[in-house]
C-alpha cells in the first residue's frame, strides 16, 4: 500500500484525502446536509494531475472519498480516484467539462481489485519513458510542438498526449508513428502555457503554490490593462508567471481597483498654479491621494494632493483661472484626517532596544533597605 501512495502521489493523485496532496482538491463543506430531492448518484473522479470527470454509480456501490475504482472507457476501462460525492458534485459539474456518451454519463464498474491495480502501476511506470521517445519522434518528424505529458488509460489500452503549439499543426503522421511504436490507441490532446504550469505545478513568487495547480479549474484571459488599474509597474519579468504568460492572480482585485477609481479625475491632464506646471507621478487608489510632481523637477520632489482637490483645481483650469497653490487646505490638517495609524506605545521606533531600562522606585528603595539592614544579632 506505502508503493502504491507513492506512485499515486508521483502522479499528482493521492489514495488519502487527508494529506491535501491532490491538485484541486475540494473541500467537501455540504457532507452533512442532506438533499430531500431524490437524486442520481454521481461521482466525482479524479485522474492525473488536473483531470477529472464525473461518472454515475449504477451499481449502488458503497464508495467513499480515497477509493480507487474501475470506470467506463473508450475503450476499456480506466482506473481513478473517488475525489468528492453527495451534494457538492452536482455544484461542480457546473464548472467542468463532463464527459456523455449518447448524451448520458458514463459508469462506474466496480472497486479496483488488486489485478487492475498491478495494470495500473504499470501503465504510470511507462508514462515517463514514453514522452521522453515520443519527443523525439516529434523532433524527427520535425513538427513545430512540444509533447508536455503523457497520460496512460488504466488498462494500458490507450494513451492520451498533451501538447503545446502556437499555431496549427497536422499531426496525422505523428499519430501512425506513436501507434506503430507503442502499439496503444493514441489520444492528443492540445493544451495551454497555463494548463501545463497547472499540470506541472510549483511554487509562485507569493510563496504558495500555484493558483491553476490547486484550486483555479477555468482561466481567463489577461491583460496588461490589469495591471495598469492597479498602478502596478509594467515589468515583463514580474507581471509573467511561471508559464510565461501575465499572472492570472492581476484579475484577482482588479474589480475593487476599477470601483474605486468610478469618481477619479482624468490624472493625463497637468495641474496650472501660479508656481507652475504639475505632472501627475502616481496614485494611492484606495487612500484617494493623487502625487504629482512640478513639471521639470526632479521625481523626488513629489506633492500628495486629494483627489478633491484635483477635481476642483481641474476645474478651475477649465475656467481659465490658476490657484496660487496646488493644495489650498492646511496641511497638517489634512495629513491627520487622513492617517489611519497612530504609534501609540512606540512599538516602531527602531531606537527603541538602544534606551537603557529605567528601574522602578519601588525597586530602588528595596534595593536600599537591603543594603542599610544590620545583621541580626545571635
Amino acid at each position: 500500500m506505502k508503493e502504491l501512495e507513492i506512485d499515486t502521489i508521483e502522479r499528482g493523485i493521492c489514495s488519502s484525502d487527508q494529506c491535501g496532496c491532490a491538485k484541486l482538491h475540494v473541500n467537501d463543506w455540504l457532507s452533512d446536509i442532506k438533499s430531500t430531492v431524490p437524486k442520481q448518484d454521481i461521482i466525482e473522479v479524479r485522474f492525473k494531475n488536473t483531470r477529472k470527470d464525473y461518472y454515475i454509480n449504477v451499481n449502488n456501490l458503497k464508495l467513499q472519498v480515497g477509493d480507487l475504482v474501475a470506470v467506463e472507457a473508450n475503450p476499456g476501462h480506466d482506473i481513478g480516484i473517488i475525489s468528492l460525492t453527495g451534494e457538492l458534485v452536482f455544484e461542480q459539474m457546473k464548472k467542468h467539462k463532463v464527459t456523455l456518451v449518447n448524451g448520458e454519463l458514463r459508469k462506474i464498474y466496480r472497486k479496483a481489485k488488486p489485478v487492475d491495480i498491478d495494470k495500473w502501476k504499470e501503465a504510470i511506470s511507462l508514462e515517463h519513458q514514453t514522452m521522453i521517445r515520443s519527443r523525439q519522434i516529434t523532433a524527427d518528424l520535425n513538427l513545430d510542438m512540444k509533447i508536455g505529458d503523457v497520460e496512460y488509460q488504466g488498462d494500458k489500452t490507450k494513451a492520451i498526449f498533451y501538447y503545446i503549439a502556437d499555431g496549427r499543426v497536422d499531426f496525422r503522421q505523428l499519430i501512425k508513428v506513436l501507434a506503430e511504436t507503442f502499439r496503444i490507441r493514441i489520444e492528443m490532446k492540445q493544451i495551454g502555457a497555463r494548463q501545463e504550469a497547472g499540470r506541472i505545478g510549483g511554487i509562485g513568487p507569493c510563496g504558495r503554490e500555484l493558483c491553476c495547480a490547486t484550486w483555479m479549474c477555468n482561466f481567463v484571459s489577461v491583460t496588461t490593462n490589469a495591471a495598469r488599474y492597479q498602478e502596478i509597474s509594467l515589468n515583463p519579468q514580474k507581471l509573467a508567471g511561471q508559464c510565461g504568460k501575465l499572472k492570472c492572480c492581476l484579475n484577482f482585485e482588479v474589480d475593487s481597483y476599477i470601483d474605486a477609481q468610478k469618481d477619479f479625475p482624468p490624472n493625463h491632464i497637468p495641474l496650472e498654479t501660479e508656481n507652475g506646471t504639475y505632472i501627475f507621478f502616481k496614485a494611492d487608489i484606495f487612500n484617494r491621494k493623487y502625487w504629482y510632481t512640478l513639471q521639470g523637477n526632479a521625481p523626488a520632489s513629489q506633492v500628495e494632493v486629494p483627489v478633491e482637490m484635483v477635481k476642483k483645481i481641474q476645474n478651475l483650469n477649465r475656467k481659465g483661472k490658476r490657484p496660487e497653490k496646488l493644495i489650498v487646505e492646511n496641511r497638517n490638517d489634512l495629513k491627520k484626517e487622513l492617517d489611519t495609524f497612530h504609534n501609540v506605545v512606540g512599538q516602531e521606533d527602531l531606537n527603541r532596544f538602544d534606551r537603557p531600562k529605567r528601574k522602578s522606585r519601588k525597586k530602588k528603595r528595596q534595593y536600599k533597605r537591603n543594603v542599610n539592614r544590620k545583621p541580626n544579632s545571635q
